[in-house]
């Protein structure tokens, strides 16, 4: 399948023998263009003794550390075929990722996200409030994993206001008028979940009179490890929003720069959802070797939309644990799951990113 056949697949439609079989062929045809255009992808090839030929499945395809995108420029376009740069999250001193798009990858994440999305939150574009401020997308040219997820989500937006000011605070006046101007629609919030919570769950804690948002969807994510101080889980997070300000319709996602588009959306059981565009593969901490549904390991993602840089296949620093494949209660197929949390000596980030540095 090309990947415009593969992007006009409903995201939740495959079974697993139809989804396996169109991962390998896609996963393998990325593996090899990324062999011919990246010289520094091709000599890690090479080291790991990849042969097409032995590969039976995508899930024997050697995967990249995503720490090497902060080490190495890796990228399977010429400089003058660059469309955009997008970097990870990282506090003061830490390298952050690099990654190189050109104007098809760009394009094709953005269907990927759109195709996902809709899914939970229809396909009606609805009035946005950005849990940010307008500052995040001050460098078009370069985005921040904050920015990247703003402008990518705001495709979901038909007028869009920003919640926070320049300095991080609640912007009450702006968001009072935003609520009355959209009175009676459905709204959509957007925001990094750590933002959410410091910046506008606590702000409006302080408030007598609280915004009625009932008539709201937010999707959030990022930024759990920022949070571990504050003893939240993911039900009371959605429990406090609900109390705060009547917000009940709540989605988590997971996601990375380094797979931007390919999102893991969490459904109404509260499961986290691999689409038909990617997949998640837990491996075990010692040899790397499969783990079983149930078991924890670290979380490898698969993606059919890296065509600029070979990120088609990457290895985290997330442990998680897969819990089941086309038989979620909610009825969408493929792999469901859940993430655990950073693994231990990694470096601690998140695409939440520090608003410090990336304002």
């Amino acid at each position: 399948m090309t990947i415009e056949e593969i992007l006009q697949t409903p995201p939740f439609s495959l079974d697993k023998a139809a989804k396996s079989s169109m991962l390998t062929e896609r996963l393998m045809s990325l593996t090899q263009r990324h062999i011919a255009a990246c010289p520094e992808y091709a000599a890690m090839m090479c080291g790991a003794g990849f042969n097409s030929q032995s590969c039976e499945s995508y899930c024997d395809i050697p995967f990249l550390p995503v720490s090497l995108f902060k080490a190495l420029d890796l990228k399977s376009i010429p400089d003058e075929g660059v469309f955009k740069i997008m970097t990870s999250s990282g506090t003061s001193g830490q390298a952050v990722s690099r990654i190189y798009l050109d104007r098809v990858t760009a394009s094709n994440q953005q269907k990927a996200l759109v195709k996902i999305v809709s899914e939970f939150t229809g396909s009606a574009r609805m009035p946005m409030l950005i849990i940010d401020s307008p500052s995040t997308l001050k460098n078009r040219a370069m985005f921040s994993a904050r920015g990247a997820g703003i402008l990518g989500f705001s495709i979901f937006g038909a007028d869009k206001a920003y919640a926070l000011d320049d300095d991080m605070n609640l912007d009450l006046p702006a968001v009072e008028a935003f609520l009355e101007k959209h009175r009676g629609k459905r709204i959509f919030l957007f925001g990094f979940t750590f933002m959410v919570w410091l910046h506008f769950y606590k702000e409006l804690q302080k408030l007598a009179r609280k915004p009625d948002l009932s008539a709201g969807v937010l999707i959030h994510g990022g930024g759990w490890k920022r949070l571990a101080g504050e003893a939240v889980s993911k039900d009371e997070f959605k429990l406090r929003l609900r109390d705060a300000c009547g917000l009940a319709d709540i989605h988590d996602y997971y996601g990375m720069v380094e797979q931007t588009g390919c999102v893991y959306m969490e459904c109404e059981r509260g499961h986290l959802h691999a689409s038909a565009y990617s997949d998640v593969i837990t491996r075990n901490h010692i040899d790397f070797s499969p783990c079983a549904f149930g078991e924890s390991g670290v979380v490898q993602v698969v993606s059919v939309l890296p065509e600029s840089y070979p990120g088609h296949s990457l290895l985290t620093e997330d442990e998680g644990v897969i819990l089941g494949e086309d038989d979620c209660p909610c009825g969408r197929k493929g792999k469901y799951f859940h993430i655990n949390g950073r693994l231990q000596m990694a470096e601690i980030r998140g695409c939440s990113d520090t608003y410090a540095v990336t304002r």
